[in-house]
Formats: structure tokens, sequence, C-alpha cells
């Protein structure tokens, strides 16, 4: 049992502007403050513990999974941590009963008929410093409580800050030296205001816990050469061990082992997720920009469903017992809980599409074309049917608001760069040979209206200088973007901007998680010759990429991961691409001549520099067995 502080003394402690300090912890607005049935009735979670009860001890809490930072501003960043009752599990609150004689779920956490609900809150101080350690000015601060009810995370916004700054934060018990660790943060430039030098940005996507060790997480901060992180979703996935990918030889076996649908299994799997190392040494190092992609609810989703839970009711009966807008909510509800996200300002529940401005060298648009109005997909057992209809112009792939408001902030865009963070593939791609349905449906290529639409506005509107990035595929791709102008693949001219795409974390290659070298090469080969707008392609490696933006070009540098099967430091250097200011294509690359491949003809070469291991310093643990491909 937790030794406890009387009554009297809690109250005390409690007593002082306890709305507020309830308030502050933004994770009790997760997603929406606006929308009382996907946050948490702040009301009623004070009326509840501003009676007197017993108090945790401070020795009895545990900051449970570090520290993250994230949706930097100018004066401003969202900080986060974690702090729970030794032993204790993530909250059963709200969890969804399976099975159809279940009753509805709850959301008021008051019904112990569900769940036992905290009503000992736990106090948490913060604070944020212009150095690192303790000698430094405390510049922002605060207190706040967290409970059971929002799974004791604890999520504020740190204001007062200056632009593109380094601060340092910490988050301790109050009235007591039981602390997190150290924190790492950064504010971006003023809107519009110039840089003094380059922003660099590290982009992941795609990391599967059973399938290996997060190494690239952890070897872009230990390298510690950017300033951001951008991440394009697929943080977690849905399944249960054995499903996609076996976590037993590895010790990585997701939690609850079984496929997710209830708010206690999606916090419980980021949970899970949140004690690779690596992945939290990234978290504590660099703010985060992020948005979902599929498998954050589940795979290939769409407005109505995915591909394994439809609104029928036979897809009720066998796919869970739960709702497509349940399992959605739930998904959502416990991503806001457990990310450094802002609370967008919303008139619906399920906006996550939003924009930074990085002083006026970069305009950062992070789309959402999974879960927020998307037309249905290709769900594996419908190809034919969404091939046939990939082309009616009313397929919507973001829909309409998200769309306007995408392409107002592509014409309205001052920056030097525009770079769009979105999930899946842009660029037009032929991926299946001699067949009747040659394309990946579930990327843009599958909503041709709105692809034509987005490239409409760059051309008609002479929009210059846009990239996108994309994730989800599991491969690597480096691409030119042409619309109605006459394209020369040779040298670009008549594209109207780049495409970025990385490959996983973990997740293993599209091609085979046991493809091999020359079977990955071979694949790409063939993929290079027979799209045009593709320069370079790798299946094979596991890795990530990063982009160094200055106001004369954007270098983007594609590194890949040796093995996933053990904690590893060592990454290898793939391919560099160089875009210059105005041009609108890749001006130039330099990939390893053993590693996918690239279009020839001039622009790309072989570079005597790319193609080295380097370790960047990892520490060694177990770690037996495989996962990710074998060179």
């Amino acid at each position: 049992m937790l030794p406890l502080l009387s009554a009297v003394a809690f109250a005390a402690t409690l007593a002082p502007a306890v709305s507020a300090s309830f308030a502050a912890n933004l994770a009790y607005h997760s997603p929406s403050l606006h929308h009382p049935e996907l946050g948490i009735s702040i009301r009623k979670v004070v009326a509840r513990h501003v009676v007197p009860q017993a108090h945790i001890s401070a020795a009895h809490l545990n900051f449970t999974h570090g520290v993250a930072s994230g949706d930097p501003y100018a004066d401003s960043v969202i900080l986060w941590t974690r702090v729970a009752p030794l032993g204790a599990d993530n909250s059963d609150s709200n969890v969804t009963v399976s099975g159809l004689g279940g009753a509805a779920p709850i959301y008021d956490h008051d019904n112990e008929k569900y769940v036992s609900v905290s009503t000992s809150p736990v106090c948490v101080d913060w604070k944020v410093r212009d150095t690192a350690g303790h000698k430094g000015k405390k510049v922002a601060g605060g207190r706040v409580w967290t409970s059971s009810d929002v799974d004791y995370t604890v999520k504020v916004e740190a204001g007062g800050l200056k632009p593109f700054t380094n601060y340092w934060y910490r988050f301790n018990v109050c009235g007591s030296s039981n602390a997190s660790p150290i924190g790492r943060t950064k504010t971006t430039p003023e809107k519009g205001a110039k840089v003094d030098s380059s922003v660099k940005l590290a982009v992941f996507s795609c990391s599967n816990f059973p399938f290996g060790f997060f190494n690239a997480y952890g070897n872009s901060a230990r390298k510690d050469e950017v300033d951001y992180v951008v991440h394009l979703g697929d943080y977690i996935y849905e399944y249960k061990n054995g499903y996609y990918g076996w976590g037993d030889a590895l010790g990585r076996i997701p939690q609850p082992n079984k496929e997710i649908f209830s708010l206690y299994d999606y916090r419980k799997r980021l949970a899970t997720y949140r004690t690779d190392l690596d992945l939290l040494q990234s978290h504590q190092h660099f703010p985060w920009i992020a948005v979902w992609d599929d498998h954050e609810v589940a795979d290939n989703t769409w407005r109505d469903g995915s591909s394994e839970l439809n609104n029928t009711e036979q897809s009720f009966v066998s796919d869970g017992g739960v709702s497509v807008d349940q399992r959605k909510m739930n998904a959502v509800r416990a991503y806001f809980e457990w990310m450094p996200l802002r609370q967008v300002e919303m008139d619906d529940g399920l906006r996550i599409w939003r924009a930074f401005a990085i002083g006026d060298l970069i305009d950062l648009l992070m789309l959402d074309t999974r879960n927020y109005d998307r037309s249905i997909t290709d769900l594996y057992w419908n190809t034919d049917y969404v091939s046939t209809i990939a082309g009616d112009a009313s397929r919507t792939l973001m829909g309409a608001r998200q769309e306007s408001w995408f392409h107002r902030r592509l014409r309205e865009s001052d920056a030097a760069w525009k770079i769009v963070g979105n999930q899946i593939v842009f660029t037009h791609l032929v991926v299946r040979p001699n067949t009747s349905t040659p394309l990946n449906y579930d990327q843009w290529d599958g909503y041709a209206a709105a692809k034509n639409r987005t490239l409409h506005t760059l051309a008609a509107g002479n929009i210059s200088d846009t990239i996108f990035l994309a994730g989800d595929s599991h491969a690597a791709w480096v691409s030119d973007l042409s619309y109605t102008a006459p394209y020369d693949a040779a040298t670009g001219a008549g594209a109207v901007g780049v495409e970025f795409a990385g490959s996983a974390i973990s997740s293993p290659s599209p091609a085979g998680e046991n493809v091999t070298m020359a079977e990955a090469r071979a694949l790409s080969q063939w993929l290079v010759a027979n799209n045009e707008q593709l320069l370079w392609q790798d299946m094979f490696y596991r890795g990530y990429f990063e982009m160094e933006v200055g106001y004369e070009s954007t270098t983007a540098r594609f590194w890949g991961v040796p093995t996933n099967g053990k904690r590893s430091g060592e990454e290898k250097a793939l391919a560099e691409f160089v875009v210059r200011r105005g041009e609108n294509r890749v001006g130039s690359g330099r990939v390893a001549g053993d590693v996918g491949a690239a279009k020839s003809g001039g622009r790309v070469v072989e570079g005597s520099e790319m193609g080295k291991v380097v370790d960047t310093g990892a520490a060694k643990t177990e770690g037996k067995g495989r996962s990710g491909n074998k060179e």
C-alpha cells in the first residue's frame, strides 16, 4: 500500500487555485477543449478532487517515460512528461467494452462499474531555464495537476520565450526532489524574420516495435546536428505480436499483446513504444513536429473505416465489437495525451493539420491525408474497385476544408521554401508491371483529382520552391514533380516541385523483411527505369533523412541503418541531394554505388563519401536474433 499524507495536509496543498492548475495541464483538453465528448470535463475532475483525500507520497511516484517537447513557436513550446504511482498500469478509464452485450463506454470517469478512478491527483512543478543544469536563469514555469483521467500525463505550454533559442526544462513532484530528466528544446525564428543560419530537420516515420530497435532516432540525437524533428506518422502499430513482426527474440512484444481498440489499449501501446531508449533520447533532445499516419489508429484508415474494420454490422461483430468512430476517438485521445502537440483551434473533432512559420525561411505545412475526411482507399479486397474510381472528381484525400486551407497557405506563403509534411507518397509511380492495377491506390495516385488540384495550384500560381515530404512506404524515394508542362527527365526542366520520401525506422521493406540486397536493387532499378520523375530509390535500408534548409538551397541526406536486431549506433550514408532555390527540381545528387538505383543522365552521380558506415556511439545493449533486412 502506498504511503499517504493526511487528508488535512492534502487539502491544504490542493486548495489554492485548483481549477487553474488542472486546466493548465493541456492533457485535460485533449484533443479539443471545445469538444466535451473528446476531452475531459475539468469541472467534474475538480469536483471529485476538492474533497479532502489521501495524497500519494512523492517517494512513490515515478517519471515513467522521460520528457518530450514539441510544436515550437517563436515564443513558446509544448512540454510533456508522465508521472505515475510506482507499479501503476496505464489508466483503464474509458475502456471500450467488447462484444455486443457490452454497455456504451463512458467519459466522465465517475462510474466505478468500469474503473476505480483516482481521487488523489499528482502535483507537478515545471521550470524552463536558459542554460543547462540548475544554474541557468528561470524563464518560465508553473504548477499543474495530473491524474488517472489523463493517464497521468502532463502537457504544458511554456511561453514568454525568445525566438530561435535553446532552452532546458525539467519537471518535479511538488515540494520534493523527485525530478524528471532534463530536456532540451528550441523555439523557432520569429515569423517573417531573417534567419542567421540554416535550419536543420530530421525526418522520421514508421517505427514498428517488434520488428526491432529504433536506432535511427538515437543516431540523429547522438550526432546532434538538427534543430527540429519532423515525424510523418506510424509512430505506433496496432497489431498483436506476430501479426506484423515477431518481437519474442528481441524482448520487444507490444503491449497489450492483441490488436488494440480501447482507450486503455492505445495508451498502453504508446507507453510500450516509449520504452525504447533511442526514442526517449530523441524526444529529450529535440522538439518534435508530428502528425499521425494510419497505424496510430488502424491500417489504411479512411473516413469511415480501415482495412479490417468498417461501419457494417458484420465488421462490428467480427472485428472487435467497436465502431469505427469509437475506435478512432480512442486512438486520437490517447495520441494527444501522449504526444507534445498543441491543441489546434478546432471546430471539428479530428484536426491535426497545422502550420509552422520558421522565420521567412520555411513555411512548414503538416497535413492529415489519412483520418480527417478521406474517401475510401485500397483495403486490399477492393483494389479493382478503387483503381476504377481513382480518377473520380468527387474523391477527396483530405476533405474540402483542409484542402482549401492547404492551397490557400501555399498561395499566401512569403517564405523562401514551402515544405509539406504529409504521410503518403505524392509522386506518380508505376509499382506493379503488367497488371490492371499498376499504381498504389492508397497513396496520392488513388486520388487523382486531389493530386491534380494541388499540382494546378502550384503551376497556375507560379508557386516556387515547394518540397513534399512523405513516409509510409518503408522505402526511400527522391523525385521531381511535374504537371502539364513538358518534363525533361535528364535536366528536370518543367518540374513544379520536389519530393523526398523516407524509409522506415524499423518497419520492413515493401519487398519483404527478408529481401536480399540484390533483390532490393533489382526492384529499385526497375522502378527508376519505369518512372520518369523518379531520380533515386532504395528498397533495402531502414533509416531516415536529414534536411539542411538555407536561402540558396536545401540539401537532403539519407541515412541507412545496417541492423535493427540489436541496439547500435551505426549508420550508412546512402545519398545526398541538393535543390537550388528557384529551380523547382533536384539540381544534383550523390549516391552510394552499392545502394538502390539512380537515374542516369548526369544529375545524380556516385559519391566517394557515400556508402561509408559511421558509428554515432550508441551503448551496445542486449539484442538477439534479427530484425530488418540483411546485406
